[in-house]
């Protein structure tokens, strides 16, 4: 069997808990025997997106995981951000028949909780392997 290759969209906001999200997918990755074939780093969640919509087009990305922190300002900035961005994620993963996972956390979280949730990074790989292995990819 061919080794799934995943691409990874990843936001440079936050990024002292966004890199340390990213090293635990691309740990998780390896021990998984997946390839993390392409990464696109953007501004932050709000960009995913489009970088999401161009990895879902390339045929040799079977499935993207995506990666961010939002965590709360003084306003309600972060609940728009993640609300938005989510449901367009998730509407690409539809519209291209392939896994989006999402791991992206917050809205409405400290920074403490952001650095306590880190592990998103690795459980996002893992729901991508899943969500391929389930549709028999």
């Amino acid at each position: 069997m061919r080794r799934y290759k995943l691409g990874m969209v990843a936001a440079e906001f936050n990024f002292e808990v966004t890199s340390l999200m990213i090293e635990r997918a691309k740990a998780e990755a390896e021990f998984l025997e997946v390839d993390i074939a392409r990464t696109i780093m953007v501004p932050g969640v709000f960009e995913m997106p489009l970088a999401i919509k161009t990895l879902l087009k390339d045929p040799e990305i079977d499935a993207v995981i995506t990666i961010g922190a939002v965590i709360e300002g003084e306003t309600d900035h972060d609940q728009i951000v993640v609300g938005q961005a989510s449901r367009r994620i998730m509407d690409l993963s539809t519209e291209f028949d392939k896994p989006v996972a999402f791991g992206v956390t917050g809205p409405g979280m400290t920074e403490l909780q952001a650095i306590d949730r880190i592990e998103k990074g690795r459980d996002v790989v893992d729901t991508a392997v899943k969500m391929l292995k389930r549709l028999g990819n």
